[in-house]
């Protein structure tokens, strides 16, 4: 069995700058790392792997240093790793970023599996795994939080939806998205890093994939675009009040009506 993880790099601060003209983050000279989610995914296939045979390949796509994580990734037991990286696709949004990906996995070759992360903690918006599937025309399944049975054909899962869990069977090639609570990721391995410090790591460029066209990729690849991005406005002031406990209470009672937080009895 063949599984693909996806896997991103991510800031590992808040304080980040944002490029004014295309809404995108500002990555240079700042420090990253793997994003949390992602570490989730890895593990799960790790767990598949102890329980039958399979290769576990982590593909990312992002900067030349989006390497660091796919060494990390080796150091977990991934088997191979694959960066796709070029400047042309800088600024890709959720869908741009998804073709992007699921080019790569077509030039990789089709897994049997995918598997994501539930989102990332930069764009958290949990869309990047679907696309990906609907791309492959490969069925999907979300919010994914137990495994409860895997063979060469099929597997069935077990999803965590708002208000109910869903039990849902996918025939393979399929791709899941996988919740934190799935596994406990596992610590990269010293004797690992040692052992995989020389292991190859495929860099792929646009021109590499099957789609070559510019125009599929990046800003102009992008439906979307962000117009503006500020800090939320803060308002904020400090009031203090002096009084008997019958007073404060009257005053605290009457200002939670006056918020509109509860209704007048």
């Amino acid at each position: 069995m063949n599984i693909i993880v996806c896997i991103k790099q991510v800031p590992s601060t808040s304080e980040v700058n944002i490029d004014e003209k295309t809404g995108s983050l500002i990555r240079s000279g700042i420090d990253a790392k793997m994003n949390p989610y992602d570490l989730f995914a890895i593990e799960t296939a790790l767990q598949i792997k102890q329980s039958r045979e399979a290769k576990i390949i982590a593909l990312t796509m992002g900067p030349p240093q989006a390497e660091e994580i796919i060494r990390e990734a080796f150091m977990m037991g991934a088997d191979e790793g694959y960066v796709l990286s070029d400047r042309r696709l800088a600024g890709a949004d959720v869908l741009a970023t998804a073709y992007a990906l699921s080019q790569c996995v077509l030039k990789i070759g089709l897994p049997d599996l995918i598997i994501c992360g539930k989102q990332t903690t930069d764009g958290d918006t949990a869309q990047v795994g679907p696309e990906i599937a609907e791309f492959l025309d490969i069925p999907h399944i979300t919010n994914v939080f137990r495994i409860e049975d895997l063979n060469e054909q099929t597997m069935t899962v077990s999803a965590d939806l708002p208000g109910t869990v869903e039990t849902a069977a996918v025939s393979l090639p399929a791709l899941i998205s996988v919740e934190k609570d799935i596994y406990q990721p596992r610590l990269p391995s010293y004797r690992l890093k040692r052992s995989t410090g020389q292991k190859k790591v495929v860099f792929y460029r646009l021109d590499d994939l099957p789609d070559s066209d510019e125009r599929h990729y990046g800003l102009a690849g992008s439906p979307t675009r962000v117009v503006r991005v500020f800090p939320p406005e803060k308002d904020q002031a400090n009031e203090f009040w002096e009084g008997s406990p019958d007073e404060l209470a009257k005053k605290l009672a009457q200002s939670l009506i006056d918020w509109k937080f509860v209704e007048e009895a």
